[in-house]
């Protein structure tokens, strides 16, 4: 009668401890990342859904102005902050608008896609933006949506266009500081190195990063593909072929932001002005801040308005 053996130590039938084996090679990384819950069930708070409709709405040639003013007008809040922004110094219009549909109809749908946003971001943030480091954040998303507006308007790119996907091209961190402001703040308190040096680690925290993060939000939101190349790669090193695209106009945007006080991390390495300065076109280069000074100036001034409204 045949008997049960075990197997012979080290036989191909013994059982092999590959499970254990895994985990101990595994890097930290790569057990956050096994670990973490997959983006669609973070527990992210919703986007003002009018900022999401009009940036939708805004890119139809064929949207009439009554539309984008009765969208804008369902939430009166919204419609509120948006009014008080169109008649601040920002904008520091001619003649003050009483109306939305007026105030649409002087800034154009461009132009309100990227101030609609601004308020959405900003409403997005709510209490996170109390702490000091999640407001260097929003500081710096500010800048560098002011700075492509400048470097847009010195060449042949359209300046709401850059402002819009200036706000833009940081969605995903702004998403990641709501999700947990506090764990994130901590993050960006201590952390030092280049701008990009923060991306693992945001991906030990979150199981993703917040280029990741935003290029889920372009998706989950309908927007056009072309903001997915400004949230996934204004880390990204320049184009070698010397190509001068709106991605292209933003990473340099991002990195002048850094340049002008307006990081996103306060140990983060910049890059001189100078530098950035040869990075961009001769066309922008002739016309653009030929000084560090006079562009911090500028962007400091437009957001301590957007600040006191």
């Amino acid at each position: 009668m045949p008997t049960n053996t075990l197997p012979a130590r080290g036989s191909a039938l013994e059982p092999q401890p590959r499970r254990m084996e895994t985990l101990t090679t595994m890097s930290q990384t790569q057990i956050s990342q096994a670990i973490a819950p997959p983006w669609a069930h973070l527990r992210l708070p919703p986007f003002p859904q009018v900022a999401i409709r009009v940036l939708q709405l805004t890119n139809n040639e064929n949207v009439q102005l009554h539309q984008l003013s009765e969208l804008i007008s369902s939430d009166a809040a919204f419609a509120s902050e948006v009014l008080t922004i169109a008649n601040s110094l920002v904008y520091a219009p001619r003649f003050p608008a009483s109306t939305l549909i007026q105030a649409i109809a002087v800034l154009g749908a461009n132009h309100l896609q990227g101030m609609c946003l601004t308020v959405g971001v900003r409403s997005y943030l709510g209490k996170s933006l109390n702490h000091p480091l999640i407001r260097n954040v929003w500081r710096h998303n500010l800048a560098c949506a002011m700075i492509a507006e400048q470097l847009a308007a010195a060449g042949f790119m359209d300046k709401d266009t850059a402002y819009t996907a200036g706000i833009m091209h940081d969605i995903g961190r702004l998403a990641l500081a709501v999700i947990r402001p506090n764990e994130y703040a901590a993050l960006l308190g201590k952390h030092a190195g280049c701008a990009a040096s923060i991306l693992p680690l945001e991906t030990e925290l979150f199981g993703c990063d917040h280029c990741q993060a935003g290029r889920h939000l372009v998706t989950d939101w309908g927007l056009p593909p072309t903001f997915e190349a400004v949230v996934c790669g204004h880390h990204s090193p320049r184009r070698a072929d010397g190509v001068w695209s709106m991605d292209e106009l933003i990473k340099v945007s991002c990195k002048m932001a850094d340049a002008a006080g307006f990081a996103a991390f306060s140990g983060c390495e910049m890059t001189p002005f100078s530098e950035l300065r040869d990075e961009i076109p001769a066309r922008e280069r002739s016309t653009f801040h030929s000084e560090l000074r006079t562009l911090v100036e500028g962007v400091t001034g437009r957001i301590a308005v957007f600040e006191s409204l």
